[in-house]
C-alpha cells in the first residue's frame, strides 16, 4: 500500500514540530537546573552577606583614613547592596555548572572536532575571566583607591556610598574580566581562519591604540587605572599570538602548492 505525498509531508512536518518542542523542553530543563544551582549557592551564602561585602570593600577601606566607613544613604540600601553582591558571587561560583548545562544542550549538534575544541574554550574563558577579576581586586583596586584618596583635599571627608561603590566595583570586574578574554579571542580568530596569524601580527599598532581607547571608556578618568587596563590588554594580545603560533598551522605558500 503506497503512501500519498500529502501524508508524507504531513508526517515530516509533524516530526519537525515534535523535534522542535523536544528541544524547547530540554532547553527549559537546562535553564531550570542552572537557575536552581545559582539559587542553591545563593542560599548557602546568604548567612555570610555581611562578610562578603566587607571582603569586597577591603581595598577601599585600606585606602581611606583609619576609622572611616562607607555610607548608606538609602533606607533599604544596607540590605539590598549586600544581597545583590551575594547574588553576583553565587552566579560566579555556579558559573562552571551553568556553562556545563549550556554545553550539554549544544553538544549533540556539534561535530567531534568541534566538541574537542569547545571544552578547552569554555574552561579557558571562565579561567581568564576569573583571573581578570582577581587582577582587578588584588592589584588595580589597591592602586586606584589610594591614588584617588590621595587627591582629596584636607577639607573633604572621603566616604563613598555603598551603592555607588558596588556599581563601580561590578563595572570594573566586568571590564577586566572581559579584557582578559583577549588571548581566547585571538586564538579563535586564528583557529577558525577569520584572520590569519600574519594579519593579527600586523594589527598590533591598532590593538595598542584600541586598548587605550577601551581603557579610557571603561575605567575612571585617571591615567593610572587606564594604564592598568591598557597594558595587560596589549600583553594578553601578545600572549594570544604566541599561543596561536603553536595551535594554528601556517598556510602553505603558493609556490609549494604548484610544486606539489
Amino acid at each position: 500500500m503506497s503512501t500519498s505525498p500529502d501524508n508524507e509531508q504531513t508526517s515530516a512536518a509533524t516530526g519537525e514540530e515534535q523535534s522542535f518542542i523536544s528541544h524547547l523542553v530540554e532547553l527549559r530543563q537546562r535553564l531550570v537546573r542552572a537557575a536552581l544551582a545559582v539559587l542553591a549557592v545563593f542560599l548557602c551564602l546568604t548567612p555570610f552577606m555581611k562578610q562578603i561585602f566587607d571582603l569586597l570593600s577591603r581595598p577601599m577601606m585600606v585606602a581611606l583614613p583609619e576609622g572611616t566607613k562607607l555610607l548608606a544613604t538609602g533606607v533599604i540600601t544596607p540590605f539590598m547592596v549586600p544581597l545583590k553582591l551575594t547574588m553576583f558571587t553565587a552566579f560566579v561560583i555556579a558559573l562552571p555548572y551553568v556553562l556545563y548545562q549550556t554545553w550539554a544542550f549544544v553538544a549533540p549538534g556539534l561535530y567531534k572536532h568541534e566538541k574537542r575544541l569547545a571544552a578547552p574554550i569554555i574552561v579557558s574563558s571562565v579561567g581568564m575571566f576569573l583571573l581578570g577579576m582577581a587582577y582587578c581586586y588584588f592589584i588595580v583596586f589597591g592602586f586606584v583607591f589610594k591614588f584617588i584618596a590621595g587627591f582629596a583635599p584636607a577639607s573633604v571627608a572621603v566616604a563613598p556610598d555603598i551603592e555607588a561603590y558596588f556599581s563601580f566595583v561590578l563595572g570594573m570586574f566586568l571590564a577586566f574580566g572581559l579584557a582578559f578574554e583577549m588571548p581566547v579571542v585571538v586564538v579563535l580568530l586564528a583557529r577558525f581562519g577569520i584572520a590569519s596569524l600574519d594579519a593579527l601580527k600586523k594589527a598590533r599598532p591598532y590593538v595598542i591604540v584600541g586598548a587605550f581607547i577601551v581603557a579610557a571608556i571603561f575605567t575612571p578618568p585617571d591615567v593610572l587605572s587606564q594604564l592598568l587596563l591598557a597594558i595587560p590588554l596589549c600583553l594578553l594580545y601578545e600572549l594570544g599570538l604566541q599561543i596561536a603560533r603553536f595551535l594554528v598551522r601556517p598556510a602553505p605558500a603558493a609556490g609549494a602548492d604548484e610544486a606539489a
